[in-house]
């Protein structure tokens, strides 16, 4: 038997763009299952949760609480935002159990609000606050918060830089399209063209030696530590700082080298309080699993805000 709180079938991983809409997408998944039925479902999704029916941000998907419980017989459909149960997983995951690699000094996590970011397709952000014997989950969209340079070689970089919906956001480069914006841009500065067509281009060419693609990762680490560590400032995260998504558990070497952690904490004047902050990579492959988990098997724990249906 499972222990309380773990995933017991851990579903496929299915592409929006190969299927037409959430319903399809949960039907392939639960082809394995052989279990009892579902009753209800926890979904976390890319986007501002404040309806029940909503749009992805960066896919052509609309879900909808009440059309996927009508159409799979569900009891309840709860809608989240899928930085919600990343952040729940900052309350379980564990160093010693291998889930979390420290950035700088090991240190372990504290009793205060602990933030939870990763780059990937875009950029996610939540907050876990404790608030007497319960944790609140606070979801943000600080990924579209402007984002500029700060000394002369990122001014001479942003000019190149591929600006979208006319602006930079954090997104804009700290995220997986970002990473290859940056390619582009160092590239174009040094009047060269960017051989890279994709981002996980550029991950394989660092491996391999690459000038361009060695220098875009350092950039992306010192931003990512500089956009880090004003998240904490935001909310004082002295509990910690976590960075999950698909980019940085594959460059951990490239966060560990120095310049993510340099990056994080010079704040003055609260530098020396950043470099009291403990701040770790999540290489557990599924943390938003470990959070749904924990929410739904724990629910008094923890507040959150949502959106959802239940039949009448």
């Amino acid at each position: 038997m499972p222990a309380p709180g773990e995933p017991v079938h851990l579903l496929p991983r299915t592409l929006t763009a190969q299927t037409p809409d959430p319903v399809q997408a949960i039907r392939i998944a639960l082809q394995g299952y052989e279990g009892a039925p579902p009753r209800s479902a926890m979904i976390a999704v890319a986007t501002r949760v404040d309806r029940p029916s909503i749009r992805l941000t960066n896919a052509a998907w609309t879900v909808d609480a009440e059309a996927i419980g009508k159409a799979l017989g569900l009891e309840r459909v709860t809608l989240v935002n899928d930085y919600t149960p990343v952040a729940a997983s900052a309350a379980v995951l564990d160093m010693g159990r291998g889930d979390l690699v420290p950035l700088g000094e090991p240190m372990p996590p504290g009793s205060g609000t602990r933030v939870v970011l990763g780059p990937g397709t875009g950029l996610g952000a939540g907050a876990l606050v404790p608030i007497e014997d319960r944790l609140a989950i606070l979801a943000t969209e600080a990924g579209h918060m402007d984002f500029g340079p700060i000394d002369e070689d990122e001014m001479g970089l942003w000019p190149h830089i591929q600006r979208v919906g006319g602006r930079v956001s954090a997104e804009v480069v700290l995220s997986g399209p970002g990473l290859f914006r940056l390619a582009k841009a160092c590239a174009a500065e040094h009047g060269t063209e960017c051989p890279f067509t994709v981002p996980n281009d550029i991950l394989m060419a660092a491996r391999e030696g690459n000038e361009l693609a060695r220098r875009t990762l350092d950039l992306f680490a010192r931003c990512l530590g500089r956009y880090a560590g004003d998240l904490a400032l935001t909310f004082e995260a002295s509990g910690g700082v976590f960075i999950a998504g698909g980019i940085a558990p594959r460059i951990v070497d490239v966060l560990q080298a120095g310049g993510f952690r340099r990056n994080f904490d010079r704040k003055a004047p609260h530098d020396a309080w950043a470099r009291q902050v403990p701040v770790y990579v999540i290489v557990n492959p599924e943390p938003a699993l470990q959070g749904l988990a924990a929410i739904v098997t724990h629910p008094e724990r923890f507040i959150f805000q949502s959106q959802g249906w239940a039949a009448v």
